[in-house]
């Protein structure tokens, strides 16, 4: 049930669990402008990097003619008129090394005038913290157009936090670069920030939903994201721009918003998604374009009938090949070529992000045309399909109607994904919400949060109040397991100044990372999940006037019962429960206790534990004191 969604907002993918530690490593970045209806980029593949030590000794250009490849055609050209003299990448906020901490550099280089050395190094202030250098000769791999991999490993001498990354020639000449990477060793896989990893590993999650969100479906259709452009060596993922680059865009700043060079590397794609997915154990649940661009953003479709229309259709049935064929299959074969002949045992799949219908907009004869074309080839496959944008609408209760008229019809949709971002109250007033469901066709809670505050760049949104209003929602889905099937808070990830959108769940820089009070929700759900849920008559209703939620559920391998309560007053309150009708197997207890200073405490790089966890043991007769504003998670062994 409790799982994650990612999308790459807030600088989540690239710069974020994307290990990958320079920014416009292909000289191939777009600067993004314009609003709604009419969006338009300029390339500008020099950003992120400037002449080093200073433009006059260093003449760079960003160009083309003769390209690495043809999918990122572009690459530096740097000539130097000094010795040591090179390029240096702006890194986001800069380079952060730790003492002892290998990192790996490789880039592609065509020496037009070189003799000597290329020289990595980072560098603040005038002093080295890193380096190392390989003559110009001893590159690999090279291309028909004389291109040569290198590849180059160096030590973190001391730790630095903002510091250059350089690249530099040990004697005056010319040299054509491309693609240069640098990745900590730490890396998971060689791909993911092993400290972000290590925060969704420890969620347990059941599943992973990705890449979005309205990254699926682009501000325009040439910009949706494209899965099969990310399947192939990453120097030859197709750059792309990023749609939320261009959110908050007004007349006041020109069309221009302060993250208007955000863009997508793809080094983040469908295969690391399905390996980050095995690897903490999570199903995967892609989500499919289906021919519409954002419908908050455009009138741009591709016409059911189309030529363009079975491309769509196209992508969806190569992907659960992609997933889970035979490496004699066309698309099993590359993700096998990838290194990975196993089946990623794909079972779900989203059907648009957030789509509805209007009189333009024929969303439900496009989800039946996906569903009859992917059942007649995979009949297994689970349909995830979309209630819009809220659950307060006509377009909410269109897209019901439109499922519930084929709910006799095996196979048609698995589950339905509604969307909320809502006050505090509402969740806690809403704890009902499913309890009136009906129990044929499930639902996906894709994407909620509590807002108690909302706007661009403010981890202080993530409040404690939040999180307890999430937790007390999360019992009323709890309770309605036999319809909710699956849950997910949303956004993921956002980096600490290039966050579009607040509240988040885990926040980061270029060195640390935190969970917020909401994160410790997920944990404390995603790690304390039953195998049944216990029925709770009207004694669950009555606690709600005395602002106290519950759920219970039972683990039958262990033999314990799990409360998950929530206290929302402001006074501490001393548990108890009734046990008559069970076994006692210990005199004890163990709980997890999630609480703050005050309702508007929240975490912060600075001050990551401000709102954390506590574990606490007791005598089951004894009851448990909750403190004033508080989430328990209470484990009694039962048979």
């Amino acid at each position: 049930m409790i799982g994650l969604f990612f999308e790459d907002i807030n600088y989540a993918a690239d710069g974020g669990l994307y290990a990958e530690m320079l920014e416009n490593r292909g000289f191939e970045f777009l600067e993004a402008f314009g609003d709604a209806r009419d969006y338009y980029v300029k390339y500008d593949g020099e950003y992120g990097w400037s002449a080093y030590p200073d433009a006059v000794v260093v003449q760079m250009q960003a160009v083309t003619g003769s390209p690495h490849t043809e999918s990122n055609p572009h690459y530096m050209r740097i000539r130097t008129k000094e010795a040591g003299a090179g390029i240096a990448n702006q890194a986001y906020d800069g380079i952060y090394l730790q003492k002892g901490e290998k990192y790996h550099v490789y880039f592609w280089a065509r020496p037009v005038k070189v003799e000597g050395a290329f020289i990595v190094k980072v560098e603040k202030e005038g002093k080295v913290f890193a380096q190392t250098k390989i003559q110009s000769a001893e590159g690999t791999e090279e291309t028909y157009n004389f291109f040569k991999r290198y590849d180059l490993t160096f030590v973190a001498e001391e730790d630095v936090e903002k510091a250059q990354f350089i690249f530099a020639l040990e004697n005056p000449g010319t040299v054509e670069l491309d693609f240069i990477s640098m990745m900590p060793e730490s890396a998971v896989e060689g791909v993911f920030r092993k400290d972000l990893y290590e925060k969704l590993a420890d969620l347990k999650p059941g599943f992973l939903r990705f890449p979005g969100g309205c990254i699926v479906e682009g501000n325009t259709l040439d910009n949706r994201y494209r899965y099969k452009d990310s399947l192939k060596p990453v120097w030859e993922r197709n750059n792309n721009w990023n749609r939320w680059a261009v959110h908050c865009n007004n007349e006041k700043n020109n069309w221009r918003g302060p993250y208007s060079h955000y863009n997508q590397s793809l080094g983040l794609g469908y295969y690391e998604y399905f390996l980050l997915c095995e690897k903490i154990g999570a199903k995967a649940i892609p989500v499919m374009n289906v021919g519409f661009a954002c419908q908050y953003q455009s009138e741009e479709m591709v016409a059911i009938g189309s030529p363009k229309w079975q491309e769509f259709v196209q992508d969806a049935l190569d992907l659960i090949e992609f997933a889970n064929g035979d490496v004699t299959t066309t698309w099993g074969s590359v993700r096998a070529k990838m290194g990975h002949p196993d089946s990623f045992h794909l079972s779900m799949l989203g059907i648009g992000n957030e789509q509805w219908q209007t009189q333009k907009a024929d969303f439900f004869e496009r989800y039946v045309l996906f569903e009859k074309e992917i059942h007649e080839k995979y009949p297994e496959i689970k349909l995830i399909g979309s209630a819009g944008p809220d659950i307060t609408s006509e377009r909410y209760e269109m897209a019901w109607k439109f499922y519930n008229e084929h709910k006799n019809q095996k196979n048609f949709v698995y589950a339905v994904d509604e969307h909320y971002y809502v006050k505090p109250q509402w969740l806690y007033d809403h704890v009902d919400f499913y309890d009136e469901y009906d129990r044929t066709i499930k639902v996906f809670s894709g994407e909620y949060a509590a807002h108690p505050t909302d706007g661009m760049n403010m981890p202080h949104a993530n409040t404690l109040e939040g999180a307890l209003s999430e937790a007390a929602f999360l019992t009323g889905v709890e309770r309605n397991a036999d319809v909710v099937v699956l849950a997910s808070y949303a956004p993921l990830f956002a980096r600490v100044g290039y966050a579009q959108w607040s509240p988040d769940m885990i926040w980061f820089d270029g060195k640390n990372s935190y969970g917020t009070p909401s994160y410790f929700v997920q944990k404390m759900y995603g790690n304390n999940i039953g195998d049944v849920t216990l029925v709770t008559g009207k004694e669950v209703k009555d606690a709600w006037k005395e602002h106290l939620y519950y759920a219970l559920s039972y683990m039958e391998e262990s033999k314990e019962a799990i409360i998950k309560i929530v206290n929302a007053t402001e006074i501490e309150q001393n548990i108890t429960w009734n046990l008559t009708e069970w076994e006692l197997l210990s005199e004890c207890y163990k709980a997890e206790i999630l609480s703050g200073p005050e309702l508007d405490a929240s975490n912060s790089i600075a001050e990551p534990d401000k709102v954390g966890l506590q574990v606490v043991e007791g005598r089951v007769a004894d009851g448990i004191l909750l403190p004033a504003n508080s989430f328990a998670v209470v484990r009694i062994k039962l048979g």
